[in-house]
C-alpha cells in the first residue's frame, strides 16, 4: 500500500528542503527525497558552505602572513591543511543535521533514496538497500538541482582534473592551478588555492571574466585579481589535456580557433558552470516539457505543464543560485497551499565571495542600454570611505544605477571588503520600490563601509558629500 502525502519534493538541497519545510508551516503532509543520504543538497555538501569556509580561513591566513605586520601585528604562520579541511567538515557537518532536524521539526518526512515519477501523482523511491517504496501525492515539485559542465573531451577524475568538489578536498596545496572559467566558482576556489601558495591562471572562452557582472565592476575586479597574483588567458578555450607523469600538459588555443599552445600544471579546475540534473527522474514518461538546455519548463507560478508537476531551483530557468531557489520553493509551496506566492527576480542579489567580494543586484548598465532604458549613475569609492581606510580595504566602489526619469533604483553593483552583506540593503531599495534620493536621505552610521553606498545614491543627483 502506498504513502499518501500532500506534496512530495524531489531533491533535498536549498529548493527541496524549503519547499518542505514551507509545506509543514502551512499545514500540508510532506515528504523530502534526497539520494545522497546528508540533507543540503550541492550547497552545503559540496557547493556554498564547504567553499565559503575555505575562503574565510585561507583569508585570514594570507592575513596573518602578509597584512598583520603592515597594521603592527608581528606574527610566525604556518599552514595546517588538514585542520583547515577539518573545520570545513565539521560546518558542513552541523548545517547538514540542522536540515533534517528543521525537517523533523515541520513535519516533513526525510527520504533517502533515488526518486522517480512513476506517473502524475505517484512517486517511486528505491533505497540504498535495494527496497522499493510508492508514495501516492497530489503535488510534485522537482527540486533536482544542477551538476559541473564538463569540457568535451575532458574526464573529470577528482584527484588531477577536478571539479569544484575535487577543489575542496585537495590533500595538499598544488604548486600549480589551472582554472577553466572565469565565473564565481572558478575564481572563489582559485583564489582559495592562490591565498594558499598556488600559482594560479585562469583561461576564459569569453574576452572577460564574470560575464554577468556589471562591466566597469568586471574590468576593475580582474585588476585586482591580477594584482593579487591570478593570471589571465581570456578568450581562449581547452581542447586537450594529457597527463604526463606527475603533471599535465593542458592544450589551448584561441576561442575562434588558431594556433594551439600547452600550459603545464599540476591541477586543472574544470568550472564552466552548471547543467541541470533531471535525469532518470522519469519526467519524460510522464511528459514534462524540457528546454533546449535541458532546464524543466514551468510557467511563471512554477507549475509544469502535467497538471500537478512543479519545479524550482536549478533545474529551472534563472540564475543556479541557493537563495533563488530558496524564493521560489517559498513562493511555489505556498501555490500549492493557495497563497499568493511570488518571487521579484530583479530583487535576487548575486556575489562572489573573494576578496574584495562583488556583489550586484537589478540591472547592469549593459542590460539597461540595451533595452534603451534612460538611466543615472552614482559612484563612490572605497579609497575615500573612512572605515575602509581604518580596516586597511581600500580597493573597490559602489555603483548605484537609477531610472532618469523617476529616480527609481535599477541596479546595485559593489565591488569591496563585506559587499556581500551590504547588498541586502540595495535588495530591500529595490524590493521596495525606492528611489536614488531614498538612500541617500537614510541615516548610515559612522564609521562604516555602508556609507559608501549612501555616497553612491547622493552621486546619482551628484551631491556626494565625502568626496
Amino acid at each position: 500500500m502506498a504513502d499518501a502525502f500532500d506534496a512530495v519534493v524531489i531533491g533535498g538541497g536549498p529548493g527541496g528542503y524549503n519547499a518542505a519545510i514551507r509545506l509543514g508551516q502551512l499545514g500540508l503532509k510532506a515528504a523530502c527525497i534526497d539520494r545522497r543520504g546528508t540533507f543540503g543538497g550541492t550547497c552545503l555538501n559540496i557547493g556554498c558552505i564547504p567553499s565559503k569556509a575555505l575562503l574565510h580561513t585561507s583569508e585570514r591566513f594570507q592575513e596573518a602572513s602578509t597584512e598583520f605586520a603592515k597594521l603592527g601585528i608581528k606574527a610566525q604562520v604556518s599552514l595546517d591543511l588538514t585542520a583547515m579541511m577539518a573545520h570545513k567538515d565539521k560546518v558542513v557537518g552541523e548545517l547538514t543535521k540542522g536540515v533534517e532536524f528543521l525537517l523533523k521539526k515541520n513535519k516533513s518526512e526525510a527520504i533517502v533514496g533515488e526518486a522517480r515519477i512513476a506517473a502524475p501523482g505517484k512517486v517511486e523511491v528505491k533505497g540504498k538497500d535495494g527496497s522499493l517504496r510508492t508514495l501516492e501525492t497530489k503535488h510534485i515539485i522537482v527540486a533536482t538541482g544542477s551538476e559541473v559542465a564538463m569540457v568535451p573531451g575532458v574526464t573529470i577524475d577528482e584527484k588531477q582534473i577536478v571539479s569544484s568538489t575535487g577543489a575542496l578536498a585537495l590533500k595538499s596545496v598544488p604548486k600549480r592551478l589551472l582554472v577553466v572559467g572565469g565565473g564565481y566558482i572558478g575564481l572563489e576556489l582559485g583564489s582559495v588555492w592562490r591565498r594558499l601558495g598556488s600559482e594560479v591562471t585562469v583561461v576564459e572562452f569569453l574576452d572577460r571574466i564574470t560575464p554577468g557582472l556589471d562591466g566597469e565592476v568586471g574590468k576593475q575586479f580582474q585588476r585586482i585579481l591580477t594584482k593579487q597574483g591570478m593570471k589571465f588567458q581570456l578568450s581562449t578555450k581547452v581542447v586537450g589535456v594529457e597527463k604526463k607523469g606527475g603533471a599535465l600538459s593542458v592544450t589551448v588555443e584561441p576561442a575562434v580557433g588558431g594556433e594551439k599552445k600547452t600550459i603545464e600544471t599540476d591541477i586543472m579546475l574544470v568550472s564552466i558552470g552548471r547543467r541541470p540534473f533531471v535525469d532518470n527522474l522519469g519526467l519524460d514518461q510522464v511528459g514534462v516539457t524540457l528546454d533546449a538546455r535541458g532546464r524543466v519548463v514551468t510557467d511563471a507560478h512554477f507549475a509544469t505543464n502535467v497538471v500537478g508537476i512543479w519545479a524550482v531551483g536549478d533545474c529551472r530557468e534563472g540564475p543556479m543560485l541557493a537563495h533563488k531557489a530558496e524564493d521560489e520553493a517559498t513562493a511555489c509551496a505556498e501555490r500549492i497551499a493557495g497563497r499568493a506566492g511570488h518571487v521579484n527576480y530583479d530583487a535576487i542579489p548575486a556575489v562572489v565571495y573573494t576578496a574584495p567580494e562583488v556583489a550586484s543586484v537589478g540591472k547592469t548598465e549593459e542590460e539597461l542600454k540595451a533595452a534603451g532604458i534612460a538611466y543615472k549613475v552614482g559612484k563612490f569609492p572605497f579609497t575615500a570611505n573612512a572605515r575602509a581606510k581604518t580596516i586597511a580595504a581600500t580597493d573597490g566602489f559602489a555603483k548605484i544605477i537609477a531610472d532618469a526619469k523617476t529616480d527609481r533604483v535599477l541596479g546595485v553593483h559593489i565591488l569591496g571588503a563585506e559587499a556581500g552583506n551590504m547588498i541586502a540593503e540595495a535588495a530591500l531599495a529595490i524590493e521596495f520600490g525606492a528611489s536614488s534620493e531614498d538612500i541617500a536621505r537614510t541615516s548610515h552610521a559612522h564609521p562604516t563601509l555602508s556609507e559608501a553606498v549612501r555616497q553612491a545614491a547622493m552621486g546619482v543627483e551628484g551631491w556626494t558629500m565625502q568626496m
